[in-house]
């Protein structure tokens, strides 16, 4: 991954209808992807993750603002005549056609001369590590296989940019893992920039050298995977992303490196830095496994009563009642010092982790 931009969305709206039936499914989107990075859109259905590929790959046309292609607009562009290249869900091989015809399909309809198209095809099923099945029909191959060849089938033409739309989503879960170690490989190999788009929040955490997550037309946090889990920006985002326990503070100090918190049970702790002002009260979240719990109530943060304990395997969640409206959730490892008896009705203490305080925007 380098510093140079591959793509970048320049306030860009994509408004479907008209009238009353009008619906913006991008509002004002910006967002800069570099040269040679697996960047992920990542969000709900509806949030306008694959209207903001399908623009890219120009099977739509912004209402408003700009694609560019390295400094250059493409938003005119039709997309046979952009250097992107789309995997589908669907993969839409031709059954009747070998893996190597599949992969070469392109190319002859570019008119490139046969020799460069066999050496490419040789070239793309030994990334894909599918020699021996250059002569098998499409339809005599699983469905892993399948999007293997798809893959190698846009990477053929060399794109300088891979769009990918929710290719692993009609994958079963040991393939569809095993595909993202696969497509991560081929990233790093061939060095071109792919757009990936899913819904699945631990597919974008593996994968994702940066990730956009979306939601209702906008991009609301753009980051490493590190930064959204560990810092989200809104509720949204931390909500979206992982398990989130949500609480309110009382700001009452901020300062160029931390801010001070005090909580409803009148404790004090600190957070990262903040614009809001002095006296106001905030939303802060704080993961599951960034809490432990203690018999010790006096160092505690919070104190409540476990309600229930729910093991699975490597780690049980205590859900402790904080008030009868309010609850409370630590992810704690089944092992070591951490392997406690705390059982239900138990008074328990809840202490954070250092760092583990986030405040967000609502």
């Amino acid at each position: 991954m380098t510093d140079q931009v591959a793509i970048t969305a320049d306030g860009v709206s994509k408004i479907f209808g008209h009238g009353k039936d009008e619906v913006a499914a991008l509002d004002n989107v910006s967002v800069e992807i570099r040269e040679n990075e697996f960047f992920t859109l990542l969000g709900p259905s509806g949030c306008g993750k694959t209207t903001l590929l399908r623009l890219i790959a120009g099977f739509e046309h912004p209402s408003a603002g700009r694609i560019l292609l390295h400094e250059e607009e493409i938003s005119h562009l039709p997309p046979f005549k952009r250097p992107v290249n789309t995997v589908f869900q669907n993969y839409a091989l031709f059954p009747h056609l070998t893996v190597a015809q599949n992969i070469g399909f392109g190319l002859a309809m570019q008119d490139k001369p046969q020799t460069e198209i066999d050496a490419t095809v040789a070239e793309m099923l030994q990334l894909v590590q599918m020699e021996s099945l250059r002569d098998r029909r499409t339809d005599q191959i699983s469905g892993g296989q399948q999007q293997r060849v798809a893959l190698a089938r846009a990477l053929a033409p060399h794109p300088r940019v891979l769009l990918l739309d929710e290719p692993l989503s009609a994958l079963d879960y040991k393939l569809r893992k095993g595909m993202q170690i696969e497509l991560k490989r081929l990233q790093l190999e061939t060095g071109i920039t792919f757009i990936f788009v899913t819904h699945d929040q631990e597919e974008a955490l593996t994968m994702s050298d940066r990730l956009a997550v979306m939601n209702r037309g906008k991009i609301l946090q753009v980051g490493s995977p590190s930064d959204i889990y560990d810092r989200p920006a809104e509720r949204f985002v931390a909500d979206f992303i992982g398990d989130t326990n949500f609480l309110t503070a009382e700001l009452i100090e901020s300062g160029p490196e931390t801010s001070l918190l005090k909580l409803p049970s009148g404790k004090t702790l600190t957070s990262h830095p903040t614009d809001n002002d002095c006296g106001q009260i905030v939303n802060i979240a704080v993961r599951p496994e960034q809490a432990t719990l203690t018999e010790n109530l006096a160092e505690a943060d919070l104190q409540g009563t476990v309600s229930n304990i729910m093991y699975s395997g490597t780690d049980s969640h205590f859900h402790i009642e904080l008030s009868p409206d309010e609850e409370f959730v630590a992810k704690v490892q089944n092992s070591g010092a951490n392997r406690r008896d705390w059982q239900i009705g138990q008074i328990v203490g809840i202490k954070f982790d250092p760092g583990a305080v986030q405040i967000l925007r609502d």
